[in-house]
């Protein structure tokens, strides 16, 4: 995979050392607000995460979240492409930490990794998922390109989300 990089940031795969800092993002207020309680109550189960999730996706289909670094290598958050079942093309995931909300870095990071995805991965077509409530990645998405098509209930207990197409 070719290093994702920009001017203040770069996108790198997750290893299982980064298991603190998904512990930390995956455990803060928005991500569970927004994403879902992914149940990581340990380090150890952050690793879990990190092979049986972000590592799998990347061997099983050559794309998923990657850590968004800063240039003095704190990381920041997660942004990049996942495969769902109930989706007909790859869906845009993005997170931050709230320490490094307003700052720009997710449009940086996201407009990165669309660039990535279209010239490296041939993606025609990119759909994200969000919660009508996030109206910052809601803002950030239509910055993008992205347009709402249609609302989606992925499972029977989940709620309604947004569908958004580029």
């Amino acid at each position: 995979m070719k290093k994702i990089e920009t001017e203040r940031l770069y996108l790198k795969r997750a290893k299982l050392e980064d298991s603190d800092f998904i512990f930390e993002l995956l455990n803060s207020i928005s991500w569970i607000k927004y994403i879902g309680d992914k149940k990581i109550t340990t380090v150890n189960k952050a690793k879990d995460y990190i092979q049986e999730t972000l590592i799998n996706s990347y061997d099983k289909n050559g794309f998923g979240l990657l850590i968004i670094k800063l240039k003095d290598e704190t990381s920041i958050g997660l942004c990049g492409f996942l495969k769902r079942e109930y989706l007909k093309h790859a869906d845009l995931g993005f997170a931050l930490l709230q320490a490094y909300e307003g700052n720009g870095y997710a449009f940086e990071a996201t407009y990165a990794i669309m660039e990535y995805g279209e010239s490296e991965l041939d993606l025609k077509k990119v759909m994200a998922i969000c919660m009508e409530t996030n109206q910052k990645s809601l803002q950030l998405l239509s910055k993008l390109g992205f347009k709402k098509i249609d609302t989606i209930k992925p499972s029977e207990t989940s709620e309604e989300l947004l569908l958004l197409s580029t």
